[in-house]
């Protein structure tokens, strides 16, 4: 272990996870047993809370709703104010493999960026593969990305993440509240932050179905499309007053 994993907050933003959390929490904290983990519980109505706390989590029960975006705001803003110096994000589903948040923290470390996503590394997965639904979006959004971010990103909609202390403080004062993983690209890109990317392993879920169906997928593309050029207007109309334009 890497001295400044103590200092990092495993992250896990969970809604009806109740069949899949208690593993997904063992394994982390096997593989990472200096770093305490966090469930972030969206108002679930199944047994996700309990379940974390039996594979060893503390748990934030959130009184509301608030999607996922809400889920990992509270997880950072919580991290932030403990004083974490960083912090690693995976999902409660198990698709990520915890053997893998060390190169994340170390890419993160080395390089001084403030975020660092890790990305499917399908030719390596024995076989997994995501959805076709969710290959096109990731292609779509990997199009609309480059010109605004100025470079290429791989996979835009990866919840498989570690963000360092300074993105921390930003975003535990603003973060998207739906599908938030794009849109928080474009947050950093405004704020001059960096990212780089890692290969990781993506594996099936545990248990359950993904929530996005193919209705929602079509609401996911207008609400992330709105949201990215809000953030892209936003920033530049405070920066263009900053500057007295």
């Amino acid at each position: 272990m890497r001295p400044t994993e103590e200092k990092t907050l495993v992250l896990i933003p969970a809604y009806n996870e109740g069949a899949s959390i208690r593993r997904v929490v063992e394994e982390v904290r096997r593989r990472c047993p200096l770093m305490p983990v966090l469930v972030v519980n969206d108002c679930s109505v199944d047994a996700t809370a309990s379940e974390a706390r039996a594979g060893g989590a503390e748990v934030i029960s959130l009184p509301c709703h608030l999607g996922l975006g809400g889920c990992v705001q509270t997880g950072y803003k919580y991290a932030y104010d403990a004083g974490y110096r960083s912090v690693v994000r995976i999902d409660g589903d198990g698709q990520h493999d915890p053997g893998d948040i060390g190169k994340l923290l170390a890419r993160l470390e080395e390089s001084g960026v403030e975020m660092v996503i890790g990305v499917r590394a399908e030719g390596t997965n024995g076989g997994f593969r995501t959805s076709l639904a969710r290959r096109i979006g990731i292609a779509f959004f990997k199009l609309l990305l480059k010109p605004i971010l100025g470079r290429k990103v791989s996979d835009p909609t990866s919840g498989f993440v570690a963000v360092s202390r300074r993105a921390l403080e930003v975003f535990s004062l603003t973060f998207p509240l739906e599908y938030p993983e794009i849109e928080a690209l474009v947050v950093l890109q405004r704020k001059a932050f960096r990212f780089e990317e890692v290969e990781s392993v993506m594996r099936p879920r545990m248990a359950g179905r993904s929530s996005i169906t193919p209705v929602k997928s079509v609401y996911f593309v207008l609400h992330v499309l709105l949201g990215v050029f809000v953030n892209i207007l936003r920033y530049d109309g405070t920066h263009g007053r900053g500057q007295g334009r």
